[in-house]
């Protein structure tokens, strides 16, 4: 017998095979550990400890405003069903009714109905209190009716993802016939820039993705959903380079893979953006959702450069110059519906976690391009004023934004 045939028969012999045996084995431990947790819950572990105090968590998710009517989203984040009881506006008791029911089960939705006439502008202070008397407070700082989803707004929100990402996207990508002509070490400078910019940029998706996880209601883990998001795109793109990378593809494209990657990395982040405006826009805070527009409006003309960056020395196609552009710009459309008709805070904390993995991945990606134009012309300053310009860049363009 041959050395090869002898492998071949020592990997058959060590597969594994599920015998009756084995699976007995594998199912027992799970047996035993569920016995375990039904004696603990039937015995509280020998302590029989009780709460003080009734626990409930509810979490508000959205708050629609209708002429006449205020719709009040709720989940019970809680451990054990909370039921409704009373609602206080601007201290008045007022009745309301609650779909599908009164009493919410655990991790439940459900809305909370008023008839009530409110006032365009005003503010109003509204606490639903359980059948515990535990109190839960609502707050409408800006009274205005809510967009309801039907074919024109729609098409408002399409046109606002459009001037957020889409425009400014492919007008940084009109500056390539200017920029291509510039010499190698502008090139790396301009690489070394579009890092910096996609380290601002993962950094802030970060910061947005954190400060939206505090209202992911306890049991969905906001946090442990940005981890899930960021370090499985992580993982996922840099095992789709690499394996296209083994394919032998040659200096050319694998630069325009490079610019593909920064477009789903920035359209990903632009997807949070539209997020952003889109949920301004809903809770009727309509000038903080103007100033957004054009705040990023400003911001992403640089991100449209930052695509470009990797593939200046070469000749990208006009049709993939513009898939790159509406894959960098589109997502904001997404991001303005998603924001602007849904409560979904769970989906817009693992959306930023996604941007987050995606964009750190594309700037690694990008240190390897720098790192190899740097072998054949050390260039360190210009790579680090570079990442610092940048960087500064949306420090500045972020001045009018936040």
């Amino acid at each position: 017998m041959t050395e090869a045939n002898q492998t071949i028969t020592n990997t058959k012999k060590a597969a594994p095979t599920f015998t009756p045996g084995r699976i007995v084995l594998l199912i027992v431990p799970l047996i035993l550990l569920a016995a375990v947790i039904l004696l603990f819950l039937r015995t509280g572990g020998g302590l029989r400890l009780k709460p003080g105090a009734p626990v409930e968590d509810l979490t508000v998710l959205r708050t629609v405003l209708s002429y006449g009517k205020i719709d009040i989203e709720v989940r019970n984040a809680g451990p054990q069903p909370v039921t409704v009881s009373q609602v206080v506006i601007n201290s008045a008791i007022w009745p309301f009714h609650v779909n599908p029911s009164p009493v919410i089960p655990r991790l439940g939705k459900a809305h909370i109905v008023l008839d009530y006439q409110w006032a365009d502008g005003e503010a109003y202070a509204i606490t639903v209190f359980s059948s515990n008397a535990i109190p839960f407070d609502v707050e409408i700082p800006f009274a205005e009716n809510t967009p309801q989803p039907n074919s024109r707004t729609f098409l408002n929100f399409a046109l606002i993802g459009l001037y957020v990402g889409v425009i400014p996207i492919f007008l940084g990508l009109f500056w390539f016939p200017a920029l291509r002509t510039l010499g190698r070490r502008w090139m790396t400078f301009l690489m070394a820039i579009t890092a910096g910019i996609l380290v601002f940029l993962g950094v802030d998706t970060l910061s947005e993705a954190l400060e939206l996880a505090g209202d992911v209601p306890g049991p969905f883990q906001g946090i442990g959903l940005v981890a899930i998001g960021a370090v499985s795109t992580f993982m996922l793109l840099d095992a789709i380079g690499r394996r296209q990378s083994a394919t032998g593809r040659s200096d050319e494209e694998r630069r325009l893979q490079v610019a593909f990657l920064i477009a789903t990395g920035i359209g990903l982040h632009n997807l949070g953006e539209g997020l952003a405006i889109g949920a301004a826009y809903s809770a009727g805070a309509i000038a903080l959702g103007a100033f957004l527009v054009v705040g990023f409006i400003i911001q992403n003309i640089t991100e449209g450069i930052g695509i470009i960056a990797p593939v200046l020395r070469d000749k990208p196609s006009v049709a993939n110059l513009a898939l790159m552009g509406l894959i960098g710009g589109a997502p904001a459309i997404l991001g303005a519906w998603i924001g602007g008709f849904t409560s979904a805070p769970a989906l817009g904390v693992l959306f930023f976690g996604i941007g987050t993995g995606a964009i750190f991945e594309v700037v690694y990606e990008i240190a390897k391009l720098i790192q190899k134009d740097a072998e054949k012309e050390s260039m360190p300053f210009a790579i680090f004023s570079g990442v610092v310009a940048g960087m500064l860049m949306l420090w500045v363009t972020g001045l009018l934004i936040k």
